[in-house]
C-alpha cells in the first residue's frame, strides 16, 4: 500500500464480437474502491513535544482515517489497515525548519465490536520538508490483523508518535485523550475455518537499540514456550527471549531489540518459526541515534517508499468471431498487465476484475457467460511471489485476477495474463456486442 490511503487503477475494457475490437481507455486517476477508504474523524489529541523544546504540553485536535484493503473478510484471514493521519494536533516545535524524510511515525488502531485489541502501525521515513514552527505534514502508517470473530468489526484512530531524526532523535508522542476515537471504518467479518488465530500486539511500535518492547498474544496453546523473535524481512535476528502461555493462551513478555535492522517481530511455539503455530510479524521500528565518535561523519542515505500502480500494453483485445446458430465460445487474450509495487511495506496487492453484461442490437449476453484463465509472473529479484487468480466465471460479482500476500517486506514488479472466452448463446441476433470489465487493484 502507498504512503496514504490504499489506491486503485481502474481500467475499463468494453468488448466487441465479431470484426470489433476489446477498447480500453483509461477509468480516471487512482481512487480507492468502494468501502475501503476510511471516513475523516476528528477527536482531541494530549501531544508532548521533545524535552528540549522547552515546550508545555499540546491540547488539540487530529483529523485522521483508517482504512483496510478488505471490508468483507472471513474468520481466519489477514487484514491490512491503513492508518493516515491527514492532520496533526502537533507540528515542528522549534524554529529550525526540517528537510525531507527524517519523520518516522508509528501507532496503533483500535478494534471495538466483534473483535477488540489494537493493531501496530508503522510509516516509511518519508515527508516533505517542514518550516519552523510549523504544523507537521499528514502521513500514513500500515499494519494487520488476523480476524479472530465474525461480526462488525470498527476501527478507530489511536495513539501515534512522530519520531524526528535530524541533529537530535527526537519523540513527540500523541494520545487519545478520551479513547477510543470515533470509528473511521467497520468490516463485517464473515465464519470461516481458521488454521491460526494467534495473534500479537507490542507496547510499542519504535524504540531505541538495546531497548525492550512489550509483546503480547492470545489464542497461543496453553502452556506452550514461546519465543519471541526479531525480523529483519524474511529472515530472523539474534534478538531472542522466551514465555510461556497462560492457561487462556495469553502472554506477555520483554523483548530486548538490539539489531538496527529489525522491521518486524512475531512470536512463535516450537524450535523454529512455523507460520501455522506463529503470530505476526507486528511492525517495529528500530531508531538510528549512534553517536558519532570524534572526529568522524555520520552519513545518511534514504530508500524512498514508492506507490503500487499498474500500466496495460495495448488498448484494445479482439475476441475471435462466432456463428449465427452455433454460437460457442468467443476467445482472446487479455493485453498483458503489469503491477508494480514499489511500496516497500508489509502489504500484498489483489487484482479484481468484474464485467457488465454484453450488449447488442435488441439484445444482451449474459455477464455470468465471460470466463477467464489468469497468469501471473513476478520479475527476478521480487520479494513478493505473485500468484495467479482461479480459472473460471468473471461475471458481475467478480474474481480475482492476480495477488500477493501480505509480509514483512514485500514488492516487486509482475505481469498479469489472461486467456478470455466469452459462451455465447447459439441463436444470439447478429452484430456487435460490448461489456465493460473493470479492474481494480488495491
Amino acid at each position: 500500500m502507498g504512503p496514504t490511503t490504499p489506491r486503485t487503477r481502474r481500467w475499463r475494457w468494453a468488448s466487441l464480437l465479431g470484426s470489433t475490437a476489446l477498447a480500453v481507455t483509461a477509468g480516471g486517476a487512482l481512487a480507492c474502491p468502494a468501502g475501503a477508504a476510511g471516513t475523516n474523524v476528528d477527536f482531541a489529541t494530549h501531544c508532548i513535544p521533545p524535552a528540549v523544546s522547552g515546550l508545555p504540553p499540546i491540547d488539540g485536535t487530529t483529523t485522521a482515517s483508517v482504512s483496510v484493503d478488505n471490508i468483507k473478510p472471513k474468520v481466519g484471514d489477514t487484514v491490512t489497515v491503513t492508518y493516515t493521519v491527514v492532520t496533526p494536533a502537533a507540528g515542528n516545535p522549534t524554529d529550525l525548519a526540517l528537510p525531507a524524510d527524517i519523520m518516522t511515525p508509528t501507532g496503533k488502531v483500535a478494534l471495538g465490536g466483534a473483535q477488540t485489541g489494537s493493531v501496530t502501525v508503522a510509516g516509511p521515513k518519508k515527508n516533505t520538508p517542514v518550516p519552523g514552527k510549523a504544523p507537521f505534514p499528514s502521513f500514513s502508517m500500515t499494519g494487520t490483523f488476523t480476524v479472530t470473530k465474525p461480526g462488525q468489526i470498527t476501527l478507530s484512530p489511536g495513539d501515534y508518535n512522530i519520531h524526528t531524526s535530524y541533529i537530535l532523535e527526537l519523540d513527540t508522542p500523541c494520545t487519545v485523550i478520551t479513547p477510543p476515537a470515533p470509528a473511521s471504518e467497520t468490516i463485517t467479518a464473515t465464519d470461516g475455518t481458521p488454521a491460526n488465530t494467534r495473534a500479537i500486539s507490542l507496547g510499542s511500535a519504535s524504540g531505541d537499540a538495546g531497548a525492550g518492547v512489550t509483546v503480547s498474544g492470545t489464542n497461543f496453546t496453553p502452556g506452550a514456550s514461546v519465543t519471541l523473535a526479531g525480523r529483519s524481512g524474511t529472515t530472523q535476528t539474534a534478538d531472542t527471549a522466551t514465555v510461556t502461555a497462560n492457561a487462556q493462551g495469553s502472554f506477555s513478555g520483554s523483548l530486548v531489540v538490539n539489531d538496527r535492522t529489525t522491521t518486524g517481530i512475531v512470536a512463535y511455539e516450537g524450535a523454529s518459526w512455523n507460520a501455522d503455530k506463529g503470530a505476526g510479524p507486528a511492525a517495529y521500528v528500530v531508531n538510528d541515534n549512534t553517536p558519532v565518535p570524534d572526529g568522524s561523519q555520520k552519513l545518511t542515505t534514504t530508500v524512498k517508499a514508492g506507490t503500487l500502480s499498474m500500466s496495460q500494453a495495448g488498448d484494445s483485445v479482439a475476441l475471435s468471431a462466432v456463428d449465427f446458430g452455433q454460437g460457442g465460445a468467443s476467445t482472446g487474450g487479455l493485453n498483458t498487465v503489469t503491477v508494480k509495487d514499489f511500496r516497500g511495506g508489509p502489504a500484498g496487492w489483489s487484482l479484481t476484475g468484474k464485467v457488465t453484461d454484453f450488449t447488442g442490437p435488441g439484445a444482451r449476453i449474459d455477464a455470468g457467460k465471460l470466463s477467464w484463465s489468469p497468469a501471473c509472473a513476478a520479475k527476478a529479484g521480487s520479494p513478493s511471489t505473485c500468484k495467479a487468480g482461479s480459472a473460471g466465471t468473471v461475471g458481475t460479482s467478480g474474481a480475482t485476477l492476480a495477488s500477493t500476500a501480505n509480509g514483512t517486506l514485500t514488492g516487486g514488479e509482475f505481469t498479469v495474463d489472461a486467456g478470455l472466452s466469452l459462451d455465447v448463446p447459439a441463436f444470439t441476433p447478429p452484430g456487435s456486442y460490448s461489456g465493460v470489465l473493470t479492474l481494480t487493484l488495491t
